[in-house]
């Protein structure tokens, strides 16, 4: 379910089934599409193990991919949004944009969706929302007055989003599924949106920015940016199980936070995501600490 098909599915049995079919045969004609149209967007294979064996499959799962394009969506949106001055809704697209991004893959496990197609998708997304958006949005806000220290330190930025998710993708398969090496892409984001939805309220903007502040900002983004790269481990939240029975107390613990959160969003959410960030360090720190005392 959840997956626009065109054609049938057929197992890799003979070198002839493996050949691709050109755009326009009657395949594509009897999934109901125009010839027209097959000759302009060919359908997408994706072969999958099903029950040991290697099975071609036609078309992509819906569900989560139309989680990744919110995600996407929101991301364009906080440039577009930056560009045009609007530094309070820029940063609350991006924050947007995480929770779409942390729906997609969670719906796509549950739903048992994932596909090679997603995953290269959601990477794409996430390089837009999270590397490109956050660098724009803090670079038109503050870093632009500041020359060549204000755009290399944006460069620094996305380069290490992309550095870091050409990494993950190489190790995906071999990765400890409970923590992340260093800081996830859209946690590194969410600092970034946050810095700059805290200033915007505190009426820091343009001409009324300290030039201090802004370096102390570009410094900032550098220093995000290298954490994405760094080897310091941080939990993912992946082994949480959402179906399972949880204390009582866990739903208490719940409703204080959304109130927390209320009385100041972007304030709580900043110290939030700054605590996260420090906690990769941390471990590392207390693990060496633990090693040499012993």
């Amino acid at each position: 379910m959840f997956k626009v098909m065109v054609g049938m599915d057929k197992p890799d049995a003979t070198a002839d089934e493996q050949q691709s079919h050109p755009a326009g045969e009657t395949q594509g004609q009897a999934g109901g599409l125009a010839p027209g149209f097959v000759l302009l967007v060919d359908e997408h294979e994706e072969e999958e193990s099903v029950n040991g064996r290697t099975v071609r499959q036609r078309g992509i799962y819906l569900l989560p991919n139309l989680f990744t394009t919110g995600a996407l969506f929101a991301g364009f949106y906080a440039i577009i949004a930056a560009m045009r001055g609007n530094y309070e809704a820029a940063p609350m697209a991006i924050l947007v944009a995480m929770v779409f991004d942390g729906l997609d893959g969670r719906v796509a496990r549950m739903t048992h969706t994932s596909s090679k197609f997603g995953a290269e998708y959601d990477s794409l997304s996430d390089m837009v929302s999270f590397g490109v958006a956050p660098a724009l949005v803090v670079f038109s806000w503050a870093l632009g007055d500041l020359g060549k220290f204000g755009w290399s330190v944006a460069f620094i930025y996305v380069a290490c989003a992309a550095l870091r998710l050409a990494r993950f993708n190489t190790q995906i398969e071999t990765a400890d599924k409970k923590f992340f090496t260093g800081l996830a892409s859209p946690a590194a984001a969410c600092i970034i949106a946050s810095l700059v939805w805290v200033c915007h309220d505190a009426g820091w903007v343009g001409t009324a920015l300290p030039r201090e502040l802004a370096v102390s900002v570009g410094l900032l983004t550098a220093v995000v940016g290298f954490l994405m790269i760094a080897n310091f481990p941080y939990y993912s939240f992946k082994s949480i199980d959402l179906r399972s029975r949880v204390p009582f107390v866990v739903m208490i613990a719940m409703v204080l936070v959304f109130g927390l959160v209320t009385v100041d969003p972007p304030r709580v959410l900043l110290f939030a995501f700054l605590a996260y960030a420090a906690s990769g360090p941390l471990s590392l720190f207390l693990k060496w600490r633990k090693r040499r005392s012993t």
